[in-house]
């Protein structure tokens, strides 16, 4: 690539209206320029979220200046650099972006770049980071302890998968839920010291015989809200990351106070860039020395780019185990 890459076409999957999965479509768009802090990546891998079946539903913007096409994380190699990048062309590299990463080019600033571990690929590499940072982001948040116990919620999902290894690794306990006792058994063997199937009776009585909680990572929402709150342990912290069941709901404010707990509220994309880059620092210390050792990529199956629909079609069906991720010839 030259310095005139905004001339040139690419790929990029859109949804120019919100609707389905059909409302994706595979279109041209100019190539982006590196500014004096980017790295152009050219993307080999995307992994695909939620968050970008909520932008393609039209209910999740995605913030000032990033692309209006999906895509949170992306794997390749780097394609062009700016001046004050400390990125070369040719190194294998996966990226946080806040938005564009379904296509075959990106620019992100370069503090929201790591390298490829060594022996990962780019599918798995792309799979992991936005998972990685969301779930040490929240850990780090709550004030996570070693030898505490941590109840996830999806541990079947991209960020649950994620959840169970990373916090295993810093020395928690872990308690899953998962539909299904063929689910439940694979985040046992993740790294799950138990796991729950939330179809299954009354998972919040059951995880107070283990115990009770004292960090909750919750994607669920307003109808996990009470549930979630009688599992906490004394001064246990609930941190919401999902609304997938809702976001309003009833909450008995005497047994907050009573547990002395606390409700704390995350996301990700929307933080100032200091603060991601921040994430990120944390993330290639603290978590990419464990990877694919003791933090492995759960990888359910890959799409091509013009098959994006067929992956949420996946997404949304609730069978995946782990993460969808789109491949970029």
């Amino acid at each position: 690539m030259t310095g005139n890459s905004g001339e040139l076409p690419m790929k990029v999957v859109i949804a120019p209206s919100p609707g389905g999965p059909e409302a994706l479509l595979l279109v041209d768009a100019p190539v982006p320029q590196p500014g004096p802090h980017d790295a152009v990546i050219r993307i080999t891998a995307a992994g695909v979220n939620r968050a970008d079946v909520l932008q393609r539903e039209g209910r999740y913007a995605p913030p000032p200046g990033a692309p209006a096409w999906p895509g949170l994380e992306v794997a390749g190699t780097v394609a062009e650099a700016g001046a004050q990048s400390p990125w070369s062309v040719g190194d294998r590299v996966c990226a946080l972006v806040p938005g564009g990463g379904y296509a075959e080019f990106v620019a992100v600033d370069s503090g929201l770049v790591l390298p490829l571990p060594p022996g990962v690929s780019d599918v798995d590499g792309a799979s992991l980071v936005e998972a990685a940072c969301t779930v040490v982001s929240n850990l780090d948040v709550a004030h996570a302890r070693a030898g505490e116990t941590l109840l996830v919620h999806g541990g079947s999902g991209g960020i649950g998968t994620a959840a169970i290894q990373i916090a295993k690794a810093r020395g928690m306990r872990v308690v899953a839920t998962a539909g299904g006792p063929d689910r439940v058994r694979r985040c046992v063997e993740l790294g799950a010291d138990a796991g729950l199937d939330h179809r299954d009776g009354d998972w919040a009585a059951k995880v107070r015989e283990l115990g009770g909680a004292d960090v909750i990572l919750d994607v669920m929402g307003a109808a996990y809200l009470d549930a979630n709150l009688s599992a906490l342990r004394t001064g246990g912290r609930l941190v919401v990351i999902g609304l997938q069941g809702g976001s309003r709901g009833d909450l008995d404010l005497g047994a907050l106070l009573a547990k002395r707990a606390r409700i704390i509220g995350t996301a990700l994309r929307g933080r100032p860039l200091a603060e991601r880059t921040a994430i990120v620092a944390r993330v290639r210390e603290d978590v990419w020395p464990l990877v694919p050792r003791r933090v492995r990529p759960v990888v359910h199956a890959t799409f091509p780019l013009d098959r994006a629909a067929d992956a949420h079609r996946a997404l949304e069906s609730g069978e995946v185990f782990g993460k969808l991720v789109l491949t970029v010839a």
